[in-house]
């Protein structure tokens, strides 16, 4: 493993940071995914590091101050400092040991005497393993590199001691599943069983950041089926197992859940779009109606962008992030309403409604398409072709991102004799609309409709 970073520059400054401390008479160890990724040969995707040492933080800091390039240490209390050399991140941190109480939302914290301590405390046994920097030696108390050739997840302790030590740790295990493709065994399986309920002591604040970590692997589906199916999701996310219904009894079509998996895999890894594939159906319980003619969900996209809201209100999302996936999930059926043909009217309003985010939208309604019916998936996907040329088309006609009405509000009061007031919002609705019906009508026409609009208004 040192030969993997001696020989890399992505690793020169833990080489500097080594000598740094070994300079001071003080070991220190890489530890955690870092470790675990060059051991599986993913050198190439790690961007920062993590260490761990005997050193206290202030120690730390004395020892990385003259040398950072920049130097944080929120995580003091912790007792990690971290700091950033040639735009490589490090976080360096003391032994410690750390659980939580039974009603507790954060961990208590205590420093330890011992490497093995350290370890001990960590999630799986793959995180478990360190290398000593200066000894150049790697420390495996806990067989966790026998447990990546199997590809086995397991805690290095009894797993209902470890996941009552950290709550989260049972929800990481999805990320760990389907990131490096691992199996679990009956006892890890059973304390989760057993302790899941302990997740709602963790804030979700960190519930949100796992979920988002899994969701943007590459393939996050045995992820998101081990929450489900261990009722972890129950605990944080309760809408997403009631997809798991037929939709028709009758017909036996495939049920929402299967489907909803299936578009996250299938749309890019970038958190916006995935979390809008995961939350794209997430109405379609509330809407689900049974005829003879099958299954019908109508207005699940409406109710279904109410319950986004809500739900990413309550994991404390970003509100730029709740407001664009709502958005894609209110307009994730747009596109089937217009079977007849795309007129220059209906490409405009697409194309407005969607604003920025009309790539992410084109995307998430081309990988809705799960259907095995391979003439009905070709159909679609032509007929987002022929979209796509479309509005490429108008962009070129007509400035389609920049779609605004002719007039501004000065030349509305100007034109209208009027001053600063509602009406003015309201004439500059109506030429937004005249704008995305007929295009670019020129001063005189959008002139003579905007008084002909005024005199039925006043």
């Amino acid at each position: 493993m040192f030969e993997q970073i001696s020989e890399s520059s992505r690793f020169k400054t833990v080489l500097e940071l080594m000598r740094l401390f070994e300079s001071k008479g003080v070991p220190l160890y890489l530890v955690g995914g870092s470790v675990r990724d060059m051991i599986i040969g993913l050198k190439n995707e790690i961007y920062d590091f993590d260490y761990t040492t005997p050193a206290k933080p202030n120690e730390i800091e004395k020892i990385v101050g003259a040398w950072a390039d920049a130097i944080w240490d929120q995580g003091r209390k912790f007792g990690t400092i971290g700091c950033k050399k040639n735009g490589i991140s490090h976080e360096i941190t003391t032994f410690r040991h750390d659980q939580y109480q039974s009603d507790s939302r954060k961990p208590e914290v205590a420093f330890g005497d011992s490497l093995e301590e350290d370890l001990v405390r960590r999630d799986f046994t793959i995180n478990a393993i360190a290398y000593d920097l200066i000894n150049h030696e790697l420390i495996d108390p806990f067989n966790g590199q026998k447990d990546l050739e199997k590809r086995h997840l397991r805690t290095p302790t009894d797993p209902k001691v470890s996941f009552s030590d950290d709550p989260l740790r049972m929800m990481r295990a999805a990320r760990f599943i389907s990131k490096l493709n691992l199996t679990t065994d009956e006892n890890l399986m059973a304390a989760i069983d057993s302790l899941k309920d302990r997740l709602k002591v963790v804030s979700v604040e960190r519930i949100r950041d796992e979920l988002n970590r899994l969701l943007t692997v590459e393939d996050p589906t045995e992820g998101l089926w081990f929450l489900v199916n261990t009722g972890l999701t129950d605990m944080f996310f309760p809408e997403l197992a009631k997809l798991a219904l037929e939709q028709d009894p009758v017909h036996k079509h495939k049920d929402v859940l299967a489907h909803t998996i299936a578009v996250v895999k299938k749309t890019r890894p970038e958190r916006i779009i995935r979390l809008a594939a995961l939350f794209h159906d997430i109405g379609k319980p509330q809407t689900r109606v049974i005829d003879n003619d099958g299954v019908k969900f109508h207005f699940h996209d409406v109710v279904g962008a109410k319950i986004t809201n809500r739900r990413m209100r309550q994991l404390k999302y970003p509100t730029e992030e709740i407001i664009s996936v709502v958005k894609l999930v209110e307009l994730h059926l747009r596109f089937h309403t217009y079977k007849m043909g795309w007129t220059d009217k209906a490409v405009r309003r697409y194309v407005n409604d969607a604003g920025d985010l009309l790539e992410y939208l084109n995307e998430l309604t081309r990988c809705d398409c799960t259907t095995r019916n391979e003439k009905k998936a070709k159909e679609l996907s032509d007929r987002m072709d022929e979209l796509e040329v479309r509005i490429a088309d108008l962009k070129t006609k007509e400035e389609l991102d920049l779609i605004r009405p002719e007039l501004d509000g000065n030349q509305v009061m100007e034109i209208l004799n009027i001053g600063p007031s509602k009406y003015v919002g309201m004439a500059l609705n109506y030429l937004l609309e005249v704008r995305l019906d007929e295009g670019v009508l020129g001063t005189q026409k959008i002139t003579e409709l905007l008084i002909k609009w005024w005199e039925q208004v006043k």
